[in-house]
């Protein structure tokens, strides 16, 4: 409450009964316009300490003329030193703002060499990729040869057997070049089937195998360092529950 609105009041409690009464309305009504000037006042006149922006300029302006009057007082090797002091702070700063923009082109730059040698040498490990998928129907079509040959007939004929001879060396040079480029068999017989690495062509029970056990292999798969690039075609055992 304002001082002046507890000076009212109390001069109505110690004015006389008929005092009192007259000067009741008046000092009901300059209460009650207290009070609304009172409420109506902006928040930020309450609590901290509030500074228009007339006040805040008149600050600067003398600051201004602070620093002016300290510059005139001031000797020609000093306003030298200051200016010199200025440029100083100013080059560190540019100076800091350089070194850790060079710092991060130095690691951008890293980490470009890291990612362009992985993709190099991603591309070298699988460049022959395409070229080596094509070799395999020709391996295949070596081992089709083989199976062809009946040992009764390799018995009985010497040019037969010389035939199945001369195929099988074929086939070894073959695989033995794939081998010597990163290229290997993948044959999984008696193996978990394992879908990454598998294809599934048809199941049967086995009671004496796992469920999930290859136990044919119909066509023999490849990997390239490690990649898959023909899957191995099989048979898996069935679980007899299913």
């Amino acid at each position: 409450m304002r001082p002046s609105t507890r000076i009212l009041r109390g001069v109505v409690r110690t004015a006389p009964v008929g005092l009192r009464a007259a000067t009741a309305p008046f000092l009901s009504n300059t209460l009650r316009a207290s009070a609304v000037r009172t409420t109506q006042l902006p928040a930020r006149f309450s609590g901290a300490r509030f500074y228009s922006d007339e006040a805040k300029k008149e600050e600067a302006k003398n600051e201004n003329e602070t620093a002016a009057e300290e510059d005139s007082s001031l000797t020609a090797e000093q306003k030298q030193i200051k200016d010199l002091e200025a440029k100083y702070e100013a080059k560190s700063k540019e100076a800091v703002e350089m070194k850790d923009r060079l710092l991060r082109s130095v690691a951008d730059f890293r980490n470009l060499q890291e990612v362009t040698k992985k993709d190099v040498q991603k591309a070298k490990d699988f460049a022959l990729q395409k070229f080596a998928r094509d070799l395999l129907e020709s391996v295949d079509n070596f081992g089709h040869a083989l199976n062809a040959f009946k040992p009764d007939t390799l018995e009985q004929s010497q040019e037969l057997s010389d035939l199945y001879t001369g195929v099988k060396m074929t086939k070894d040079v073959f695989e033995k070049t794939l081998k010597k480029h990163g290229i290997e068999q993948l044959n999984p017989m008696g193996e978990s089937f394992d879908p990454n690495k598998h294809e599934a062509t048809f199941e049967l029970p086995q009671p004496d195998k796992e469920p999930g056990t290859v136990f044919h292999v119909q066509q023999i798969g490849y990997t390239l360092n490690d990649r898959v690039i023909r899957p191995a075609k099989v048979g898996i055992v069935k679980d007899s529950e299913n």
